[in-house]
């Protein structure tokens, strides 16, 4: 396979953080390597992290005591947890789009992160 062959199987992946200013970070990827398995284990972790802080976050909304400080908290934690999510998300989106994984509906020549 030449290079140019093998850079058509190619797509650029969402990864589930961010550059140092803040940015989204891409990788171009056939979704086999050591990054691609480090990102899909870094978006479970964040979905399962959501998951824990939505079962504390509950009560404290529910609680008819909670403090505006509490509230606040929890709201900024459940903030963070839904940016992750939806990062996840997107990303998760953009790969189905391009053919990874998905049946004849696929897009192959899909060309992510254009």
């Amino acid at each position: 396979m030449s290079i140019s062959e093998h850079t058509d199987f190619l797509h650029a992946r969402l990864l589930p953080w961010t550059r140092p200013d803040g940015g989204p970070c891409y990788l171009q990827t056939d979704g086999h390597g050591y990054v691609s398995r480090v990102a899909d284990e870094m978006e479970a972790v964040q979905l399962s992290m959501g998951a824990e802080v939505l079962d504390c976050a509950k009560p404290i909304i529910a609680a008819a005591g909670s403090t505006v400080a509490e509230l606040r908290f929890a709201a900024a934690r459940l903030a963070e947890c839904l940016t992750d999510a939806l990062r996840v998300s997107e990303s998760r989106g953009m790969r189905l789009r391009c053919g990874e994984g998905v049946g004849p509906e696929a897009e192959p020549d899909c060309v992510c992160g254009a």
